[in-house]
């Protein structure tokens, strides 16, 4: 196992505490030996063993198995939705739900191995700058191991839940008068100069190795096989990026044969890897005042930003942006159709898809999984503003039945 490069090339030991290349600043990927890897392989293991990040244990960058700190994350459902096949046309379309998480979103798949890891290297205090689902599961990840953990969060910008879970959990929260991307400026620096804090937003590459097990099992579900299709919502992007890497490296070792299409949806007003893709950019231009009621992906300057556009281009997939009109609307569906509950962010993968169909961008034959990255309670206050209101009576049983026709 090693670090590597994105852009340089470069090749570390992964003994070393790093987060970007020392030689030219980019980003950082863990790269296995997978020929290796692939004759340790226990295939009849694979075949029977229950879902769970840790049932990938070969994939997973840790030198020291008695410091794995997990709260039992992974497992998560892939439910076929035919009702949502119907409405939107489509032959085969199943939704992904991470919110079935021990914290309600993906992130608990980054942070057994990104808390794993702060063990390994001796960290006492983890730290992260967060819109609000990266925050509830590293305090959590956090209390679990028996480390302090820092949050810098944009204040008054972090969707109720996620903020109570992230207080509750024990965590220092500090708020700024500010965006996403200067509280991940500060607690950057934070982490450089203080040696003993551990950095565990996406710019950190160990997390990646945990969520690229969302690809893992979704070949898995599927009886070792890929969809034609993955759709992921992006904020910082690093969540399309590790999917890719999962099915990447399960096709290298002969697992599946091939890799779906990744395909990522952002929201219209913080869209700088749709503009990247749809003009051919080899660079995203980063959007200086993100907006959309998609908190989680309110990001204009996302970190992990050139491996989403490398995970798009190297898998033939494609991107587009929606609305938060389109947003809500794909919420209702997923709770009215499937009985999904899908915060605002997850749910612009339903959103996306049926934009991508209405303008021919994506065939109604494929094969397609929706990635539903967070539970519908992360948001309830949007819920409840987009939802309507519930009606009171007295309470008389002729009253209530004339409210019911």
């Amino acid at each position: 196992m090693r670090y590597e490069c994105i852009e340089c090339g470069s090749i570390f030991p992964l003994e070393k505490k790093l987060y970007t290349c020392p030689k030219c600043g980019g980003l950082l990927e863990v790269e296995f030996d997978l020929e290796k890897v692939k004759e340790g392989l226990d295939t009849k293991f694979l075949e029977t063993a229950p879902l769970s990040v840790w049932k990938y244990r070969p994939f997973m960058p840790i030198l020291d198995d008695s410091k794995i700190v997990s709260l039992g994350e992974g497992g998560t459902p892939l439910y076929r939705c035919e009702r949502l096949e119907e409405e939107l046309g489509v032959r085969e379309l199943y939704v992904k739900y991470e919110g079935a998480n021990p914290t309600g979103s993906f992130k608990d798949r980054g942070m057994t191995v990104g808390v794993t890891k702060a063990l390994e290297f001796g960290a006492k205090v983890v730290a992260c700058a967060s819109t609000g689902n990266t925050a509830a599961s590293l305090s959590a990840y956090a209390a679990k191991a028996g480390l302090k953990c820092v949050v810098i969060l944009p204040a008054g910008k972090v969707a109720l839940g996620k903020l109570a879970q992230t207080v509750m959990h024990g965590a220092r929260v500090i708020g700024i008068r500010g965006n996403f991307d200067q509280a991940l400026a500060i607690v950057r620096r934070l982490c450089e100069e203080k040696d003993d804090i551990y950095l565990l937003n996406s710019l950190n590459p160990f997390r990646l190795q945990g969520q690229k097990s969302i690809g893992f099992e979704i070949a898995d579900q599927l009886g070792f096989r890929a969809p034609d299709r993955v759709i992921v919502p992006m904020g910082n992007c690093a969540n399309i990026w590790a999917i890719y890497k999962g099915f990447w490296e399960f096709r290298e070792v002969g697992l599946i044969e091939d890799i779906p299409k990744m395909t990522g949806i952002q929201a219209t007003g913080a869209m700088p890897i749709v503009e990247a893709i749809k003009l051919g950019l080899k660079e995203f231009r980063p959007v200086e005042n993100p907006e959309t009621l998609a908190t989680a992906i309110r990001i204009g300057n996302p970190l992990n930003g050139p491996k989403a556009l490398r995970a798009i281009r190297e898998s033939n997939g494609t991107a587009e942006a929606v609305t938060d009109e389109e947003i809500v609307r794909a919420q209702k569906d997923l709770a009215r159709l499937e009985g999904i509950g899908a915060e605002p962010a997850s749910a612009t993968t339903i959103a996306g898809l049926r934009k991508l169909l209405r303008v021919n961008a994506i065939s109604e034959d494929e094969s397609i999984v929706c990635v539903i990255t967070g539970h519908i309670l992360k948001d309830p206050q949007e819920i409840m503003e987009v939802s309507e209101r519930p009606v009171e009576a007295p309470a008389e049983f002729e009253e209530v039945v004339r409210l019911l026709e």
